[in-house]
């Protein structure tokens, strides 16, 4: 029998690559998504599209009613760090209020598994360089890591109080665009750092700012653990196999268990393009830890089935680049 999913802000960037790995492997999917940032062209035409806010709780009563999923994969939300410290109530409202209501609506329902878009920025940043397990010590610096981190924690209760299953996956630093073209990062400020890079790669922006040269790493800046976004993507379907099958609750970094510096990365789609990338030297931002690299132990050892498939910087910068590129023609049309 195929299992059915509900896939909060699967217009999004990490949700609709989700939502294809999903559907590539057999899932039927539902898509929620009010299309504040997400876009319409990311949804797959096999899944079924319900334009709403995962805040309406009548909404949500009705879709688990009708579509009756087995399992939610909650990745609508905010996520822009600055915008966070500037309107922190913004942040609680939407990410962490809204997850409550979810939880309380899928209780209601009896929909017994959810899988939680959560964060490195749960971690502290002044960790020392080394790579971060996931019981390493959480103190984030931002309204947005606060308002995943106590996410996480409402999950874990209201899981055992009610017999939900979950998987909590603590994403890195998230790049690259689907290897097929199907879709990619498509929100123009995007702050990831490879989207940026892409754009001025391909001419959408002049230059680009490297955030502080002067940090205690091999080039001076920061060092970061970069995962494609197609390997999140897999790591969410593999997930999702194991709550289903086993139960139980299950937190996991994601990532490769190795840091590239921002330099690095700008150097790969400099490789991958023949061309050089104007990247400006800038002050440090405020709240940037130096390093920030995956303990990945567990999802290895929880998840022998997920198999990286994209793991160089140079696939991660080429399949942003093409995605920037066809980008051109969807916005055109």
């Amino acid at each position: 029998m195929t299992s059915k999913i509900l896939v909060t802000g699967g217009a999004g960037y990490i949700g609709s690559h989700t939502s294809y790995a999903c559907l590539d492997e057999g899932f039927e999917v539902v898509i929620l998504d009010d299309l504040s940032t997400g876009v319409a062209h990311a949804i797959s035409p096999e899944a079924r599209f319900i334009e709403g806010d995962v805040a309406d709780r009548e909404l949500l009563a009705r879709i688990f009613k009708e579509e009756k999923p087995d399992a939610v994969l909650h990745f609508a939300g905010r996520i822009v760090v600055p915008e966070s410290v500037e309107n922190p109530i913004k942040y609680y409202q939407e990410n962490t209020c809204t997850s409550l209501g979810l939880l309380h609506e899928m209780v209601k329902a009896d929909i017994g598994t959810i899988l939680f878009s959560s964060t490195a920025a749960v971690y502290d940043p002044d960790n020392g360089g080394d790579a971060l397990p996931e019981d390493a010590l959480k103190v984030p610096l931002s309204p947005y890591g606060q308002s995943k981190l106590m996410t996480e924690a409402m999950i874990r209760d209201i899981g055992v109080a009610h017999g939900l299953g979950a998987g909590i996956l603590r994403y890195f630093n998230v790049a690259g665009a689907d290897p097929k073209g199907r879709v990619g990062q498509s929100t123009p400020n995007a702050t990831h750092l490879l989207k940026i890079a892409s754009q001025v790669a391909t001419g959408k922006r002049e230059f680009m700012e490297v955030y502080g040269e002067d940090y205690e790493t091999r080039d001076g800046t920061c060092v970061r653990d970069y995962i494609h976004v197609s390997d999140l993507a897999s790591a969410h379907v593999e997930t999702l196999k194991h709550v289903l099958s086993v139960g139980g609750q299950i937190t996991m970094n994601c990532g490769y268990g190795r840091g590239a510096t921002v330099k690095e990365v700008i150097a790969a789609a400099e490789r991958v393009t023949g061309s050089p990338i104007d990247a400006r030297p800038a002050d440090r931002r405020a709240g940037d830890a130096p390093s920030l690299v995956a303990d990945v132990s567990r999802i290895r050892e929880t998840l022998p089935s997920w198999q990286p498939k994209h793991e160089t910087l140079e696939e991660m910068a080429e399949t942003a680049i093409a995605w920037e590129e066809k980008l051109k023609t969807l916005n055109s049309a």
